[in-house]
C-alpha cells in the first residue's frame, strides 16, 4: 500500500475511535506547526514496531486530561506501536514522583495504580507532594509501605529515574504531555492549540495531538515497510 494511502486509512482509523476536535488539522500535519521533526534521530529499541514515547507528569491537568484518549489510541493501534511512559521534571515535586513510577513498576503495580494516582491528584484533589503522603497512600491502595519506600530509593529506581532525565535532554522536553514517534518527531496537545483554537476543553487538544501522533506512527510503519523491500 502506498504511504499516502496508509496514511488516509490511519486518519480514518482513529477517527471512528476519538471523538473529533473541531477544524483539526491531522489530515495533512504541518512540520514545526502540529509536529517537529527532531534534528538528530534518537535511536529505539522497539524494532520494527513504532516507538511512541509519553512524556508525562502525574502533577500535569494536562496529562490527566490525555489519559482516556491515549489508552484508547493505544488500544486501537494494537501491536503496531510500543508506548512508554516517561515521567518527566517539568512541575514541582514531580521527581519523587518520577522515584514512585519506577518504584511502582518495578514492583509490578504501576498499570494497576497509574489511574487511581491522576484520579487521586486531580480529581479528589489530594496534596501527595513528598515520600510520606505518597507512601500513605500507595498503602492504602493495598501495597507494603516499607517495601515501597525501600524500593523508591534503591539504586535500580534511581538509575531509571536518571534515564528519565537523560531522555528529557536527548529529547528536549520543555512541556508535558508530550508525545514523541520513534525519535523522529514530537508533537504535544499544546501544539494542538493554534490549530484548533484556545477556547476548547482539554480532551480536544489531546484528541488533535494524537490524530497527528497517529499520522507519524503510520509514516514511519509505511517507512519500515520500505526498508525491508
Amino acid at each position: 500500500m502506498r504511504l499516502k494511502s496508509i496514511l488516509t486509512v490511519a486518519a480514518l482509523g482513529l477517527a471512528t475511535c476519538l471523538p473529533l476536535a473541531a477544524s483539526a488539522s491531522a489530515a495533512n500535519p504541518v512540520d514545526k506547526t502540529d509536529f517537529v521533526t527532531i534534528a538528530q534521530p534518537i535511536p529505539t529499541d522497539s524494532g520494527n514496531k513504532v516507538e511512541v514515547l509519553e512524556f508525562f507528569s502525574f502533577s500535569c491537568p494536562f496529562c490527566n486530561a490525555m489519559e482516556p484518549y491515549l489508552v484508547s489510541w493505544a488500544k486501537s493501534r494494537g501491536d503496531s506501536i510500543v508506548l512508554k511512559r516517561v515521567p518527566a521534571l517539568i512541575h514541582g515535586g514531580d521527581d519523587v514522583w518520577q522515584k514512585a513510577f519506577y518504584a511502582l513498576d518495578v514492583m509490578g503495580k504501576e498499570a494497576e495504580l497509574h489511574d487511581k494516582i491522576f484520579h487521586a491528584i486531580h480529581i479528589e484533589h489530594k496534596h501527595l507532594a513528598d515520600e510520606a503522603t505518597i507512601a500513605d497512600f500507595i498503602a492504602a491502595q493495598g501495597v507494603d509501605r516499607a517495601k515501597f519506600l525501600s524500593t523508591l530509593n534503591s539504586f535500580s529506581v534511581q538509575a531509571r529515574a536518571a534515564h528519565a532525565n537523560q531522555l528529557m535532554q536527548e529529547y528536549k522536553i520543555e512541556s508535558t504531555p508530550t508525545l514523541a514517534v520513534d525519535g523522529r518527531y514530537e508533537t504535544s496537545p499544546a501544539m494542538a492549540q493554534p490549530s484548533i483554537g484556545f477556547n476548547h476543553p482539554p480532551g480536544d487538544y489531546s484528541v488533535a495531538s494524537l490524530k497527528v501522533a497517529d499520522w507519524l506512527v503510520a509514516k514511519r510503519l509505511a517507512e519500515h515497510a520500505g526498508a525491508k523491500k
